[in-house]
């Protein structure tokens, strides 16, 4: 144990240096392998940057295969599909003034490039000009050395779809403004920016478009921006401080004074590597090889910026926002910028067990967006964006204050759960579409024009069973109550017992004919029944009763890796990209690439076999990820996909959030330490742990033997050792008896 612990201390004093920003960008929209870029920031901080090699506008603003970086972007896109907003670029250049973005773009290459959570720099071969990049939470410090040059210039850019910039020469400062969003329809939305540099400015114009404009240092159009020069030595470095509000200009000086003040570049950088040393070392691991480190480190860095604080800091100190529901500021904490039919599986899952402190605070966000907007986000972008399918704020919710989130009105967000399961809202994805239909016949209907019907059913079950779960928490009536439970049971009447699998259900109730359960899409969300149909998260053996039992779940699980990655397409008129990245996995119809089956192979441990839980999910993180640029298997999605990895390397996973429950797998590590917010400590040890030894053979918690195959949230939050001892063969006795299974509502006596 003593050499354990001496490795857990070499090896994981700077885990922020085991990061790769990186992982996750050789990504395209035919194929991801992430579809991430390197985000340079602080943990759930405002903005984050980012070198762009894509174009503006593009989604895809950095992919590891592009030969050039356009400039230096403050983004706020949690995916290339949802696309940004209040985005504005940085970019120096040298010789001649060069406004348009192809034309000051600059070759690069990964051998001069350094990518940390905290620092970024690169040199731009083009121009001679190494840029550098420190962030806090809404502001950050640039440093450009520049070659010897009477033309050296820096370019702002504040993006099309509407722009503002200044420059103001006598205090060598610009500001400006970026109005560009993609999703929702926001109101007064302007991302304020205010620039000092640290050289004194000899030149100074705006430009338009791609002209420049010489008789105005001040202009408002579709799409302006800035530049400036001066003369450089070799070697000189010239250093911008940004800061940036969505409130106002006055705000974001705020922003800059109170979060650079006078620190110089060098310190901005070690302040951000402290708060990364700080979040990351929360867990610490050893025991495991070099690869594993690193890629453990860097999952657990893409779980910790989703959503971003939207809220400010005003001059008295109070916590202030802009609001993207209806376009006022106002007082209160709000986020944005995440899916919660991605993340309400594990990443939620994993705030409430390891940064329960940021999520009260996504609570009150939350409580404010329906104050503000009438309706709880599904996913917010940074307001309502009509996209993805459920009501699955109803477990994000729930699973907050069933596992002990405290000290905001809670009686208030149950009453936005309730109207938001019985109301359609302003866009598809907000509310629930097709309410009227599920309330009455207990299904959406295949045949009555709303799309993925058989997956809104399931996920409105789920959705239930929370809400349920959170108004017997708070002691709500049982008449008001039980109408949730009763629904939490829908899931049953799209099971087709001569297929085994789920399937829609027409109006008429027949099912929809013909029907291909490896057709993605059509009655299901970016997947096919095979992959839907162990969507019910809160009762599987209600699913292993209309299966036939045990035996034959079992079998059914083990034909999702069996069959081949056959599919169907024409719902698309296309392959998507999910559906490559299953076909090419070589892992049979399971399809890690994307959330709706991600926690099946927990689902073993409902059915008398989790050593197969043990195989499968050790074969996915051997499989599946990597701390390379290629290193996810599909998109990473706002932590959710890695936030899988960090709970099954830690041996269990949330497959019910909205229960008390972690189902049980295998640890990755000999030994993993967390250090809950709470004071108390978890200590997971697995001292034979190895690629051969990746089954459990016995398990203590606390010392005493312990036979189930799930660990309790709360006794969990009370401090634990859990000894793990693990064998190259699997133990095809534990865990097999109806006592060790995890929670199922139909086991519950109400």
């Amino acid at each position: 144990m003593f050499l354990i612990s001496s490795q857990l201390r070499a090896q994981i004093a700077e885990p922020e240096e085991l990061v790769n920003p990186l992982m996750g960008t050789l990504s395209k929209v035919s194929l991801s392998n992430g579809n991430t870029y390197p985000a340079i920031g602080l943990p759930w901080g405002m903005n984050l940057w980012s070198p762009q090699t894509g174009k503006m506008g593009d989604g895809w603003m950095y992919t590891y295969d592009a030969d050039k970086i356009r400039g230096f972007k403050q983004t706020h896109q949690p995916s290339p599909w949802m696309n940004d907003y209040g985005q504005f670029a940085i970019m120096p250049t040298v010789g001649k003034i060069k406004i348009n973005q192809d034309e000051r773009a600059s070759w690069f290459s990964h051998k001069s490039e350094v990518a940390k959570p905290y620092y970024y720099s690169v040199y731009l071969a083009d121009a001679d000009v190494t840029t550098e990049l420190a962030p806090t939470e809404r502001a950050a410090i640039f440093q450009f050395t520049f070659p010897e040059s009477d033309s050296s210039f820096i370019v702002i850019d504040a993006i099309d779809k509407g722009s503002y910039v200044k420059v103001i020469p006598e205090e060598n400062k610009i500001i400006g403004y970026s109005t560009r969003y993609r999703r929702g329809n926001l109101t007064n939305f302007k991302n304020y920016f205010v620039i000092y540099l640290s050289k004194k400015m000899t030149m100074a114009h705006t430009w338009r478009g791609s002209v420049l404009v010489k008789d105005s240092l001040e202009i408002a159009a579709n799409h302006v921006g800035a530049v400036v020069g001066f003369k450089t030595t070799r070697g000189e470095q010239v250093q911008l401080r940004v800061a940036s509000s969505f409130i106002s200009f006055e705000q974001a000086e705020l922003n800059l004074q109170r979060e650079l003040g006078k620190d110089d570049f060098e310190t901005v950088k070690e302040k951000g590597k402290g708060i990364w040393n700080k979040t990351l070392g929360k867990i610490q691991v050893a025991g495991g090889s070099d690869a594993q480190l690193r890629t453990f480190y860097s999952c657990l860095y893409r779980t910790l910026f989703f959503p971003q604080k939207l809220y400010e800091i005003d001059a008295g100190g109070k916590i202030m926002h802009y609001s993207p529901y209806n376009g006022k500021i106002l007082p209160g904490y709000m986020f944005g910028g995440t899916g919660f039919w991605d993340t309400f599986r594990a990443l939620y899952p994993f705030l409430n067990l390891m940064y329960p402190s940021i999520n009260k605070e996504m609570q009150e966000g939350l409580l404010n967006a329906y104050l503000e907007g009438g309706f709880l986000p599904e996913w917010s972008s940074p307001g309502y964006a009509d996209i993805m399918i459920g009501n699955n704020s109803a477990s994000v919710v729930a699973e907050a204050y069933l596992k002990g989130a405290r000290g905001y009105d809670i009686e208030k967000l149950y009453e936005a759960l309730i109207h938001g399961a019985n109301h359609e809202g302003p866009v598809s994805a907000v509310g629930r579409k097709g309410f009227q239909y599920y309330n009455d016949l207990g299904y959406v209907p295949y045949d009555v024009k709303i799309n993925e019907n058989a997956a809104r059913t399931l996920e409105y079950a789920y959705d239930d069973f929370a809400i349920y779960q959170l108004g017997k928490a708070l002691n709500k009536p049982k008449a008001e109550i039980e109408v949730y439970a009763q629904r939490s049971m829908n899931y049953k009447n799209l099971f087709d017992k001569q297929t085994g699998l789920m399937r829609g259900k027409n109006k008429d109730g027949s099912f929809q004919s013909p029907f291909n359960p490896f057709k993605w899409g059509d009655a299901f969300t970016e997947g096919n029944s095979w992959h839907y149909t162990w969507s019910v998260f809160h009762d599987v053996q209600g699913l292993i009763n209309l299966m036939g039992g045990e035996q034959a779940f079992v079998s059914k699980l083990d034909s999702v890796f069996t069959l081949p990655p056959i599919f169907d397409d024409t719902y698309y008129g296309g392959v998507i990209h999910e559906i490559r990245e299953m076909q090419i996995a070589n892992m049979g119809q399971y399809a890690h690439g994307n959330q709706p089956i991600q926690h099946m192979i927990y689902l073993y441990n409902y059915a008398g076999a989790p050593w197969k839980t043990q195989y499968w999910a050790r074969e996915t993180m051997n499989r599946m990820y990597a701390a390379t640029p290629d290193g996810y298997c599909g998109d990473e999605d706002n932590g959710q996909t890695s936030a899988w990895y960090i709970f099954s390397a830690l041996g269990f996973y949330p497959v019910c959030p909205a229960s008390d429950q972690y189902v049980l797998g295998a640890p990755l590590f000999k030994q993993v330490s967390l250090s809950l917010e709470n004071g108390n400590r978890i200590v997971i040890n697995a001292k034979e742990n190895s690629a051969q030894n990746k089954f459990v053979d016995a398990l203590t918690v606390n010392g005493k033997t312990y036979t189930k195959n799930w660990l309790s949230h709360t006794e969990l939050m009370k401090g634990a050792v859990l000894n793990f001892s693990m064998s190259a063969k699997p133990n095809m006795k534990r865990g097999t008896t109806a006592e060790a299974y995890p929670y199922s509502f139909s086991n519950e006596k109400r």
